[in-house]
């Protein structure tokens, strides 16, 4: 077994904590609760489904591999040591161009309208408007720049501002509730239901996959063997009690219907906070504040992971030429696949300003979309790799192990797989399943724009993707091949 080489100039600096940390900040979305909320009561019931039948399954498989394999780079290694450069090259290229799309197409329009509502007024399309996300876009790219030693704090406390925020939010939601009964749960309707189960599978797996995201910085971390199996737990926990409660405490709050993906859960806390009387709208705008800081460090904690996986890529022969892989001598990040980040997310920005008019709930429901699927295409070889792993390299020390050996793993893997399958294609060709089994569909009234341009948005992504890492590929391939050509001519063979 062969692994890319390792990379110099890197410093072990992250323990269980810090990768525990790493894995809330970039794990539980704040874009995202307000989107599982629009379901209605449904979506508790569909969270506590997915957290047992998909969570656990997909914790156990990824803490047995991620203690075997801690070199740096994460799934991109594993999914190279199982199938392949060619198809680790393109995984990665998924796995990693979500975060730019997101951060450029969701996390900045989620946390421009939050500082226009609470915070100061932005407007839509204005200067300050522009000026505040390529600000947000920037400073997430910055924070992933630092060194890991000095950047983890930021993601640490990005992790500390979420989950107090969430807190705090869900504390004040009971207390309205006390005081003016739960009503909103009255017309919840927490009877699952078929279409609400396809509407919210596809973002239920986004908000609870990405746990194995630090070990991109495997060769990072002072004993990975032990402290990633305890730091998956943990966070996955955590990232359960962040999504179940807060849903719960919108939906008592909010009536139904009256939630939105973009804006749920400062809707929300504007209806709850009234108890604070005087102090609501100071209130209001620290956790606004709270809300955006939270959001731009769950873009720099991605970054700081998929950034990684990329020049690791790059580093090794994969894609385009190996200066884009190169680590800072003195940070020890890639920073110039981190700047590649940044142009990516910005013109992503600049795009999703120019799709439906700039309507913001339309143009997050579509670029979520888009980052869902391109994050969940990139598992449908991750996930065979872990498996492929656990057959092939028995000879490999497995620090922790799945229960019942092989057989539970290849039982748990195969039970991911299918719900990541059904995710994907329900992210891809939303409407579909649902005509298949004669459930009613009305696109425009769900995503806001046709199907014509939802499907040309996410498919023409995927498609430019694959064209990209394809040329990148091929392009390093032939620089390689034309430089073994010359030295054998060197060497007069």
């Amino acid at each position: 077994m062969s692994v890319p080489a390792p990379v110099p100039h890197l410093k072990r600096s992250l323990r269980r904590f810090d990768i525990m940390a790493m894995g809330v900040a970039a794990v539980i979305s704040f874009d995202v609760i307000g989107q599982i909320a629009a379901g209605g009561g449904e979506a508790v019931v569909w969270i506590a489904v997915i957290a047992v039948a998909f969570l656990v399954p997909y914790a156990l498989v990824f803490a047995e591999t991620g203690a075997a394999f801690p070199q740096e780079g994460g799934p991109y290694v594993w999914v190279e040591v199982a199938f392949g450069r060619p198809a680790a090259a393109l995984t990665t290229m998924f796995y990693w161009v979500t975060n730019p799309v997101w951060l450029g197409g969701s996390l900045v329009f989620v946390a421009a309208q939050a500082w226009d509502g609470f915070v100061f007024p932005l407007g839509s399309g204005t200067v300050a408007d522009h000026a505040f996300k390529l600000v947000f876009i920037w400073a997430a790219i910055l924070t992933a720049v630092v060194s890991l030693r000095r950047g983890k704090w930021i993601t640490t406390a990005g992790a500390g501002a979420k989950v107090l925020a969430l807190a705090f939010f869900t504390g004040t939601a009971v207390a309205f509730g006390i005081r003016h009964g739960f009503r909103g749960l009255e017309g919840a309707g927490f009877a699952p239901t078929g279409a609400g189960f396809l509407a919210l599978v596809p973002v239920l797996l986004f908000a609870f996959v990405g746990f194995e995201a630090p070990n991109a910085a495997g060769d990072e971390m002072l004993d990975p063997q032990r402290d990633v199996p305890v730091a998956i737990g943990a966070s996955g926990a955590i990232a359960t009690c962040c999504y179940l409660l807060p849903v719960l405490a919108i939906l008592s709050a909010v009536p139904a219907g009256r939630v939105t993906g973009v804006g749920g859960f400062m809707d929300a806390a504007r209806l709850v906070f009234g108890i604070y009387g005087g102090w609501r709208g100071p209130l209001l705008t620290g956790v606004a504040v709270l809300f955006v800081v939270a959001l731009l460090t769950q873009g720099s904690a991605w970054m700081i992971v998929a950034d990684r996986m990329q020049a690791m890529v790059a580093a090794d022969g994969g894609f385009f030429g190996p200066g884009l892989g190169a680590f800072h001598p003195r940070l020890g990040t890639p920073v110039r696949m981190n700047l590649l980040s940044g142009v990516t997310a910005t013109a992503f920005m600049v795009a999703a300003m120019n799709l439906a008019n700039g309507d913001a709930s339309a143009v997050f429901g579509v670029v979520l979309a888009v980052a869902i699927t391109t994050l969940l295409l990139s598992y449908l070889a991750v996930v065979p790799a872990l498996l492929a792993l656990r057959l092939r390299h028995r000879e490999v020390p497995r620090p922790y192990q799945v229960p019942f050996g092989t057989r539970g793993f290849t039982v748990a893997t195969l039970l991911v797989y299918a719900w990541i399958l059904l995710g994907s294609w329900v992210a891809l060709f939303p409407g579909t399943l649902e005509q298949l089994f004669g459930i009613p569909y009305d696109f425009r009234a769900t995503w806001g724009v046709s199907r014509l341009t939802f499907e040309t948005f996410t498919l023409g992504t995927v498609a430019l993707l694959l064209v990209v890492a394809a040329t990148g590929y091929l392009t390093q391939h032939a620089r390689a091949r034309h430089r073994d050509h010359q030295g054998a001519g060197g060497t007069g063979r």
